[in-house]
């Protein structure tokens, strides 16, 4: 066996759009799923799930985590070793809050740690992308922080830009106990959109690259406006009206919905985020969904290995 025989990745949970940046930003937020890879002479895989929703986890060779240690291995030439998996979950599934990210960015990173790290962050992030279909969650998922992520020149290149984010900004997580698939929310958008369409979004992901820099409310609560998928997903969330309205009249900047949905994202000064975590939690309770709502932090590390 390798001296590197068990490693353990903390992957964050990530937040993608945040309005105007549709497929193209996002963010790493304080909520974590945890990948333990141990290698075993056991002539077998052994995957087990712990945690929220653990019953709903594939333990067997299609469990996503597995296929992305299995990506690995095929990229570099190698067979994958026969492993104990344990993935202890903080990340709601099939909530928009990016739980397959973690797992194809927890399996690459044990993978490559447990081989002694022969790609790079960059490569590893390349192959993170080509398994997920785009980067607005893996790439903060690996990185931390918030990404914004546009194709390179070469085909099959990426550059991804790390956006500064006020330290008063705070992001608050509505997570209620329905799901949406992402292949549910693609269906209701259109095939096209206006000139009009496109000049409103550049302008306001623009904006909003500034507010959360400099966490300027008025430039924040333009900026989280959206023409390109906001207004055809916000039908699928039942209470969605009620819950952006009481959020505003809490003092929030705003609120979006975070990457697919079901889950929402709002943005407060720290000073108003308990009183907007609350008028939310009212609003679904109101409309008769049950949700967790809580204030979280911008996650700035990203994936974490280390040797247990």
């Amino acid at each position: 066996m390798s001296e590197l025989s068990t490693i353990s990745v903390t992957v964050p949970a990530t937040t993608a759009n945040l309005g105007p940046g549709f497929d193209c930003l996002g963010a790493a937020l304080s909520l974590y799923n945890q990948f333990v890879f141990s290698l075993t002479p056991v002539a077998e895989t052994q995957i087990q799930a712990f945690g929220t929703e653990a019953e709903r986890v594939v333990c067997d060779r299609t469990n996503l985590a597995y296929q992305a240690f299995a990506h690995f291995h095929q990229h570099v030439g190698q067979t994958p070793p026969n492993i104990k998996l344990e993935i202890k979950l903080g990340v709601p599934l099939a909530r928009g809050l990016g739980s397959s990210a973690t797992a194809i960015v927890g399996g690459l990173v044990g993978a490559n740690w447990l081989a002694g790290q022969p790609l790079t962050t960059s490569e590893v992030l390349k192959l993170a992308i080509a398994l997920e279909g785009h980067p607005d969650n893996v790439a903060p998922a690996l990185l931390g922080g918030c990404c914004l992520a546009a194709t390179g020149l070469e085909a099959d290149a990426w550059e991804i830009c790390d956006l500064a984010w006020a330290e008063h900004l705070v992001p608050i997580v509505a997570i209620p106990e329905f799901e949406l698939s992402t292949r549910t929310a693609r269906q209701v958008l259109p095939k096209a959109c206006t000139y009009a369409d496109a000049i409103f979004n550049t302008a306001h992901l623009g904006l909003l690259v500034r507010g959360l820099q400099t966490g300027r409310g008025d430039w924040l609560q333009a900026a989280l406006q959206d023409q390109l998928h906001q207004p055809y997903r916000q039908r699928l969330i039942p209470g969605y009206t009620a819950v952006h309205a009481a959020a505003l009249a809490a003092g929030a900047h705003g609120l979006v919905i975070s990457g697919a949905g079901p889950t929402l994202l709002a943005l407060a000064d720290a000073t108003k985020a308990p009183t907007v975590v609350a008028a939310i939690q009212t609003a679904w309770s109101t409309a008769a969904v049950t949700a967790q709502v809580q204030a979280l932090q911008l996650d700035s590390q990203g994936a974490i290995a280390i040797q247990v």
